[in-house]
């Protein structure tokens, strides 16, 4: 099955979702008239890092933000892995993915479960439990956030549970990018499947954001990357190169886990 991915590559304006959101539309407009069959948001699109007033802008539930999509979805026909946002609940704010499909379903909400302690967000957010799995297309996939990238055993875990497609959203520094390409490569290959990941551009008041989004398919090799400017990456993506990838190297059935 061949499927066209868009990765809004897309700045954020610093603690306003009104805004962004605007901005959002037209990303997805752009996507859906570019023939994208899935775009992709970054992380924590609505505010950015705006962590000191996320008692104030945070959205209850993600209830605003997930009905918003779900009619971008159903408005465009396309599905969308939408970045995440600041959800508010009773334990506290979480930085939780959203995913939607074609017909404006909400199919999954995952929180970050790895907290990044250098850009303060264990004072401010609440880390999730629960796996990053969803189904689009019939399609097992997974959606992990940011700093998640940097813990193999996590996005290990997303592929045993049968994901063939990982989606990565994020707002990583430009002073870590090379640090972004290499992992994003590694997680690819040691996995043998598809990793798409988008990156914010842009920057806020503490940091700047390097872009270089990725489409890599699962022998590593990069399909499609973002610059430093906001822009549309996009790629078409076979899904059955999961399949061939893994009959050439066996890795699953060599793997000794009771070792490990």
């Amino acid at each position: 099955m061949i499927q066209k991915i868009g990765l809004a590559q897309m700045d954020i304006v610093f603690g306003h979702p009104e805004e962004n959101k605007k901005k959002v539309e037209k990303w997805v407009k752009k996507a859906s008239d570019d023939g994208c069959d899935t775009v992709v948001l970054p992380e924590l699109w609505t505010t950015g890092y705006d962590l000191t007033r996320m008692d104030e802008i945070a959205d209850e539930g993600a209830k605003d933000s997930a009905s918003f999509l779900s009619a971008l979805s159903k408005k465009y026909s396309i599905h969308i892995v939408g970045g995440s946002v600041a959800q508010k609940t009773q334990d506290g704010v979480s930085n939780t993915l959203l995913v939607t499909n074609s017909k404006g379903e909400l199919v999954k909400k995952y929180s970050k479960l790895h907290l990044f302690k250098l850009m303060d967000e264990h004072h401010y957010l609440f880390p999730g439990h629960e796996d990053g799995i969803f189904t689009l297309q019939d399609t097992e996939m997974a959606g992990l956030i940011c700093y998640d990238i940097r813990f193999p055993e996590w996005f290990r875990k997303q592929v045993l549970l049968g994901a063939k497609v990982v989606y990565v959203v994020a707002e990583w520094p430009a002073a870590r990018i090379d640090h972004w390409q290499t992992l994003l490569r590694a997680r690819a290959i040691e996995n043998q499947c598809f990793v798409i990941a988008c990156n914010r551009v842009g920057s806020d008041p503490n940091n700047e954001f390097g872009g270089c989004s990725l489409i890599i398919d699962p022998w590593g090799e990069i399909l499609s990357k973002g610059s430093q400017m906001e822009e549309l990456v996009s790629a078409e993506i076979n899904l059955q190169e999961v399949d061939r990838v893994r009959k050439q190297i066996p890795i699953f059935q060599d793997r000794r886990p009771d070792f490990y």
